[in-house]
């Protein structure tokens, strides 16, 4: 469950008043992104590879299709 903080006022008007990131911060953030993206694939896909079959049938999935998509490489989508 997601917990959201209300930003003040005077917070909201200073991001609204901010124009574009410098470039070396708008690279640094979207390689964030991306290996935040690839931890999360990873995690995911170890996790799902430890499912019974049970809790297979429970998501919708064969042990084919978990155990194909739980050796895919994590940048692979």
């Amino acid at each position: 469950m997601a917990h959201y903080v209300a930003l003040p006022a005077q917070h909201m008007d200073y991001l609204n008043a901010q124009h574009r990131i410098p470039f070396s911060a708008a690279v640094a953030l979207r390689v964030a992104v991306v290996l935040s993206q690839w931890a999360m694939r990873r995690r995911t896909r170890l996790a799902l590879h430890q499912l019974s079959d049970h809790q297979l049938r429970d998501v919708g999935l064969t042990y084919p299709e978990a155990f194909r998509e739980s050796r895919k490489w994590f940048w692979r989508s």
